[in-house]
């Protein structure tokens, strides 16, 4: 198909089309003219990955491109392509870690310990965490860490569904794509049904109009 079927079917702009070329994103069309160029199903396929990652996702372009090369890459473990998109689903915080930012990165590392999670001790997530448990303890709700265990079995739970999803994926390039969109969408598709369930929750603990 040329540019403008894909940019048909896929919702995509022209110019938007070759500047995903430019930058990386997408591989470019098979010239089948010195200006003409034809395109297929699987450039179908990724632009729809890349607007989803950029749209529903929220990465930038630079966070895409990495996760691309990773994707790729058909020398990365199915496992390191995971780690790369988690990894810029990850918040980064700009500002300098609080002053117990140690003792929560211990209680975050004995938190992996405990539940015997195989993970990088210096992973974005884990500093993540840590951040977030000082700033609970800046605002003075440092007790919300009680929860903590059962934050981690939702967690696992739903690691483990996520996981299970993309199992019967049979060929790489089926199970890397599945990885990606499970790890980003389903960020975006938690956050959604956790605050479906406060709103009801909200509700059934504190009384209210329906």
């Amino acid at each position: 198909m040329r540019i403008g079927e894909l940019s048909r079917r896929t919702g995509v702009s022209v110019p938007t089309i070759k500047f995903y070329v430019r930058e990386g994103l997408l591989p470019a069309g098979e010239l089948t003219s010195p200006n003409q160029a034809s395109y297929g199903e699987t450039h179908v396929q990724r632009l729809r990955l890349i607007r989803a990652l950029l749209d529903v996702g929220g990465l930038s372009v630079a966070g895409i491109r990495e996760v691309i090369v990773a994707v790729d890459d058909p020398e990365r473990p199915v496992h390191k392509v995971l780690g790369a998109a988690a990894d810029r689903m990850v918040p980064r915080y700009e500002r300098e870690p609080g002053a117990g930012i140690e003792e929560a990165r211990e209680q975050v590392a004995e938190l992996i310990a405990a539940r015997g999670w195989r993970v990088y001790p210096d992973s974005q997530a884990s500093e993540a965490l840590a951040v977030a448990l000082v700033a609970l303890e800046e605002v003075g709700h440092g007790t919300f860490t009680e929860v903590l265990d059962t934050y981690a079995d939702a967690a696992e739970r739903v690691a483990v569904a996520d996981l299970e999803y993309v199992a019967h994926r049979v060929a790489r390039e089926e199970l890397v794509e599945s990885v990606v969109i499970g790890t980003v969408l389903g960020d975006a598709i938690f956050s959604a049904l956790r605050r479906l369930a406060q709103i009801d929750a909200s509700g059934r603990v504190f009384g209210g109009a329906t």
